[in-house]
């Protein structure tokens, strides 16, 4: 399913900058909004989520080569504000997937690990071993269910940012012969392909696609004037135009709105079972809710989770 990015040629303040290269992922639905709440200018919130009790028959559905060590680990790319992303420390990670994750692990009565990596290599890490889940911003799409099994427990969509004011007049839907930055392995790359597809049967130019490692990268990008527009998830865009000074904002709404899903390995027995049990219960106690609240990120809530395989 396809998704895009932002732009904006302005001269951000330190702290405007710093917070805009902090964050960034890979999914997409108008989720997003103001910083989250208690965050001024942006920063990270601090309040904790309560701690989530063991739930013992969902521990019992966790296959033993994952609950052996006592660590359920996960893999993220923690470029992706408000939903995976790393404290003003550069090291802790946090946002509402972390969050989430953590409270999936402690319903199992395990610790969480989260591990940096670059998104594109995630669903082939999950695949080979490397990630007992996988929480990061992921759409559920055909082209991954094959290889993973899919949980979801949010929707996004696709939006796009450009210069406040849109001073290039930027048109959302013909973006052809503009530079415009994505990361690699989201949806948006694809959204992007389908894009340049309509532009050369229109006889059009080419979108100049400017394709990055990190969603921080795609940021840096924009900030510099190298690219025009860039596409990222709904919930990443608000972010950014909440914590840039006002230097950018959303061009038109969010398009192509689909549920984010946590990644597992096939084959492992209940797995799949006893992570939409923990997310669904934590749907049902509240503590779901909450941690949505705190990212400001409750328009993307779901009432039901669900396996996609």
């Amino acid at each position: 399913m396809p998704a895009i990015r932002r732009s904006f040629p302005v001269v951000l303040g330190a702290a405007a900058l710093a917070a805009l290269l902090a964050g960034c992922g890979a999914g997409g639905d108008g989720s997003g909004g103001a910083p989250p709440a208690g965050a001024p200018g942006g920063a990270a919130p601090t309040e904790a989520v309560p701690t989530v009790a063991r739930d013992d028959a969902l521990a019992a559905m966790v296959p033993q080569q994952v609950a052996s060590d006592g660590v359920l680990q996960f893999g993220v790319d923690a470029s992706y504000a408000p939903n995976e992303f790393t404290a003003p420390d550069g090291t802790t990670i946090i946002g509402m997937d972390v969050d989430l994750g953590t409270a999936i692990a402690q319903k199992f009565g395990l610790k969480p690990q989260f591990e940096n990596t670059q998104f594109s290599g995630i669903i082939a890490g999950v695949e080979a071993g490397r990630y007992e889940i996988a929480m990061s911003s992921f759409s559920i799409t055909p082209e991954r269910t094959p290889v993973v099994d899919m949980v979801s427990y949010f929707v996004a969509g696709t939006s796009i940012a450009v210069a406040q004011g849109n001073p290039q007049n930027v048109n959302p839907d013909d973006l052809c012969g503009l530079n415009v930055g994505v990361q690699a392995g989201t949806v948006q790359v694809e959204d992007l392909a389908a894009r340049n597809e309509k532009c050369a049967a229109e006889g059009k130019p080419a979108i100049q696609v400017t394709e990055l490692q990190a969603q921080s990268d795609v940021n840096l990008a924009l900030a510099a004037n190298r690219i025009v527009a860039m596409l990222a998830d709904s919930p990443v865009v608000a972010y950014a135009a909440d914590t840039t000074d006002g230097a950018i904002e959303e061009l038109g709404d969010a398009y192509d709105t689909a549920p984010y899903g946590a990644a597992l390995p096939k084959g492992q027995g209940q797995y799949a079972e006893a992570v939409r049990g923990a997310i669904q219960a934590l749907i049902d106690d509240g503590t779901y809710a909450a941690i949505l609240e705190k990212w400001n990120v409750s328009d993307g809530a779901i009432p039901t989770s669900e396996i996609r395989s």
